[in-house]
């Protein structure tokens, strides 16, 4: 029986890192000034152990630098436009970690025509590509975990504030990005019952590697900057740690929100 000097160091040390022990996977790191780079870094402040994802090999070698310092127990090429890579990935995490406790998933795709172009242009080969890697990965990679997941956890998505307004030069991605924050709220709504829990997370604009496809990003930058209500955009440390805490006890009666991170600029017309 613990003494309750011992308790009290236990619960100090739960509340100290409140994913130690938990295990989770991450997509999309492209660099150090990726989101999905700064949530893993978060992750693993708070005690969780990793399994990160690189996309081709010209990306790897970018990533494994930052994969070898975070510790991660797994780095694994992933390009889920291939049939079989996301599954090949989610069975490797299940042969290392057993069980799965959060997934981020941060990825999304879309030629620069479809981006920059009106929505009516869009090829419909162009549509199927964004909406397969930027949203039905979201759902596969949630149906490939379900297994992995027994005793619950979180599934997080990246979205942006064009999945509600129209953000110029966004493009399709808007109506893609729609769809994502639509399919949380029913995979949430599907999974509630197994205790796994489903959220969006939506950052203000920030300069990745992503974000300069699109055009005029800077003047973005600047014009939330200058309506957002705490006068500044956010940092990738700032999404970062929301989206861990979202992998957190703390977040445990939540589920199928879009959650804003972007210095309150969405509420300013």
């Amino acid at each position: 029986m613990n003494s309750m000097t011992e308790n009290a160091a236990l619960e100090r040390s739960d509340l100290l890192l409140p994913l130690a022990g938990k295990k989770g996977l991450i997509t999309g790191i492209a660099n150090d000034k990726s989101i999905a780079y700064a949530v893993a870094k978060a992750v693993r402040g708070l005690g969780a152990e990793i399994a990160l994802t690189y996309q081709n090999d010209k990306t790897a070698k970018y990533t494994q630098p930052l994969a070898e310092a975070l510790g991660a127990r797994l780095f694994e090429k992933l390009d889920v436009s291939q049939p079989g890579s996301l599954e090949g990935v989610i069975e490797k995490c299940g042969a290392e970690f057993g069980e799965i406790d959060f997934a981020i998933h941060s990825m999304a795709f879309c030629n620069a025509d479809d981006l920059h172009g009106r929505v009516i242009d869009t090829s419909e080969q162009g549509f199927d590509a964004a909406m397969n890697v930027s949203c039905h990965s979201f759902l596969r990679m949630a149906k490939a975990l379900e297994p992995l997941m027994a005793h619950g956890g979180s599934l997080i998505t990246m979205s942006y504030l064009g999945a509600e307004r129209v953000v110029r030069n966004y493009g399709v991605m808007g109506i893609i990005k729609a769809a994502l924050e639509s399919a949380v709220r029913y995979m949430a709504y599907d999974l509630g019952p197994k205790g796994i829990r489903v959220f969006a997370v939506s950052p203000g604009p920030i300069m990745t590697r992503a974000a300069s496809g699109i055009a005029n990003f800077n003047q973005l930058l600047e014009a939330d900057a200058v309506k957002a209500p705490l006068g500044r955009t956010v940092t990738i440390e700032e999404v970062g740690a929301l989206t861990a805490f979202l992998c957190t006890p703390g977040s445990s009666g939540m589920t199928g929100q879009t959650i804003y991170v972007d210095a309150g600029a969405h509420i300013v017309a």
